[in-house]
């Protein structure tokens, strides 16, 4: 039982109509370069909104611990989440055409492997260090509002971050998972095919 087949060399041999090893591959490529942009994005707006949140740190000179303590952990969750997320780089970098099935698959895995530590692990300890961070940066200047704008300043906070948190993220998960899972299924209904 081989386990390492060239896709390209025994597609070209099959004689029944199936579909285009070459669609499918340039699927897996959409898919990478997809990814590859998100992942750029991403690090561009979370960099930007860093020194942003330091930008205000030195301009505003907060005076309570809380507040400082509160970036601190704002920017610690940016810079965890973008640690971890940037790990994928290399998982999509190594999605090319010249692998076997095997290598596509076992590259595929890996990837949803390590996509789910992310959406799970990763995404938990992110929005709960900000969650945290906003809340102790905006005490400071609550206190100075009246309890009724202070009320509501946290309020809207908490609404915006459990409308990411519950609707959001779901969603993003969903569709990242989806695509994911297709590509593999895919790929594996075409391992099971010449194996056959």
């Amino acid at each position: 039982m081989a386990t390492n087949i060239d896709f390209k060399n025994l597609w070209k041999q099959q004689t029944s109509e199936k579909p285009s090893i070459e669609e499918l591959l340039g699927k897996l490529k959409k898919f990478k370069n997809e990814n590859i942009r998100k992942l750029a994005v991403t690090n561009i707006l979370l960099i930007v909104t860093s020194i942003g949140i330091g930008l205000i740190w030195y301009h505003y000179q907060p005076q309570l611990i809380t507040t400082k303590i509160g970036i601190l952990l704002t920017l610690l969750a940016m810079v965890i989440f973008l640690f971890a997320y940037n790990q994928l780089f290399m998982n999509f970098y190594k999605l090319d055409n010249t692998q076997t099935n095997t290598e596509y698959l076992n590259s595929l895995y890996s990837l949803k492997s390590k996509q789910k530590f992310i959406q799970t692990t990763m995404m938990n300890i992110y929005f709960i260090m900000l969650f945290l961070g906003i809340c102790l940066y905006m005490y400071e200047y609550t206190s100075r509002m009246t309890v009724f704008y202070g009320t509501i300043a946290y309020a809207v906070t908490f609404l915006w971050i459990a409308f990411n948190w519950f609707y959001l993220r779901p969603r993003t998960i969903k569709k990242q998972q989806a695509k994911l899972n297709g590509l593999i299924d895919k790929f594996e209904d075409l391992t099971n095919q010449l194996k056959e």
